[in-house]
């Protein structure tokens, strides 16, 4: 009798993190994959993932509406309360023997919470790394409610166990996005047209001209100040004048804040060199950025597949702190000339070799076998 695996989306970022272990479950003779899509997933406003997702031929289960409009604390509050509710509904119509949540956004907790109080074991994805801002918070908070632990690197897997999680539970199976970046690296060129597959607003270019690509998303623990975070990069940008795209945020507190400095800017400034999307397909997005010149902004896509493409990133202020990192990436501050400074020196360097230290690109074939054949339990043994 096959497994049934519940794996539940919320984010488009999320997407990318699973998708290859999303299709080694379907393939695999002794799971059977329950889809659940929540949140910003569904909405057209922050990417409309759950477009891509059909797309890519994945048959989807359930559809929850979990999210409170607002991008503030007091709304993140309440879609993580409300997606607790609805998310113990969906489980108890389905009667998964195995719910996976992914990594640490604000959301997932939900689904860490809702599958625990209900005796479902729980497996994570991508516990033990080290960040800013609440996201650590709600990462650690998954790990301990989780009961098999499927981590991307070596030093994740130490804290997991550090945190009194059994060894036997904690495996390395690298993360799956890396799994897409394999595959792009066989065939980088860009096959497709940008503009007239993904829409956006802006001013067009030539992309055999040379670009880079800008995505930014508000801190939660400094979302009062994402409006003039922005901004210094947009004056970067803008200063510097090369041809960018500009990915729109994501829906943590301050996402309101980062949307209107990007808005204002574009209105009061016309920028002649920046185009705005608002998302891409996991595949297009790593060629995208395997043929840009540098990726700028906070987002984990710059250490994690830029790492393993040798992508030049430039990572500005808190949010990835403490993240480990290849060799690929300058930090800096909110500091419009710092920023424009090292996006110039990586320009300037070029690619980096290729770092595997977030897995060597068969993470989802290696978390579909575990699931299949893992002791599934909610027991834990205290081992500190």
């Amino acid at each position: 009798m096959s497994r049934k695996i519940c794996v539940v989306i919320t984010a488009r970022p999320s997407y990318a993190r699973i998708k290859t272990a999303l299709q080694a479950i379907n393939k695999h003779p002794e799971l059977e994959l329950q889809l659940v899509v929540a949140a910003s997933a569904l909405l057209d406003k922050y990417g409309n993932a759950v477009a891509q997702i059909e797309k890519d031929g994945f048959h989807i289960t359930e559809k929850v509406y979990t999210l409170v409009e607002g991008e503030n604390l007091v709304t993140t509050s309440k879609s993580t309360g409300l997606g607790i509710i609805e998310l113990s509904t969906v489980f108890d119509q389905l009667r998964p023997d195995a719910v996976v949540t992914i990594a640490d956004r604000f959301e997932t907790i939900s689904t860490s919470i809702a599958a625990s109080y209900m005796n479902i074991p729980l497996a994570h994805i991508q516990g033990g790394e080290v960040t800013g801002s609440i996201d650590e918070k709600v990462r650690h908070a998954n790990t301990k409610l989780a009961d098999l632990h499927f981590v991307s690197t070596n030093k994740a897997a130490e804290r997991v166990i550090k945190m009194g999680e059994e060894p036997a539970k904690v495996h390395i199976t690298g993360c799956p996005s890396i799994d897409i970046a394999e595959n792009v690296l066989k065939n980088c060129r860009i096959d497709f047209d940008i503009i007239p597959k993904y829409g956006g607003v802006g001013s067009q270019f030539d992309v055999n001209s040379g670009y880079i690509v800008v995505m930014q998303h508000p801190v939660t623990t400094e979302n009062d100040q994402a409006r003039e975070q922005v901004l210094a990069t947009l004056n970067a940008v803008n200063a510097l004048n090369m041809n960018t795209f500009w990915f729109w945020p994501n829906v943590d507190a301050g996402s309101d804040g980062t949307s209107k400095g990007i808005r204002t800017f574009r209105e009061t400034r016309n920028p002649n060199n920046i185009w705005f999307l608002k998302n891409m397909s996991p595949e297009d997005f790593l060629k995208l950025l395997c043929n840009s010149r540098c990726i700028v902004g906070n987002s984990s896509v710059a250490i994690r597949e830029c790492s393993y493409l040798g992508v030049p990133a430039v990572n500005i202020g808190t949010r990835q702190a403490g993240r480990e990192r290849g060799k690929n990436v300058i930090d800096t501050s909110y500091s419009s000339k710092e920023i424009e400074e090292a996006i110039l020196k990586q320009i300037e360097h070029g690619f980096y070799e290729k770092d595997t230290v977030y897995g060597d690109g068969k993470a989802g074939e290696k978390i579909a076998a575990l699931l299949a054949r893992e002791p599934l339990s909610f027991t834990k043994r205290l081992t500190y």
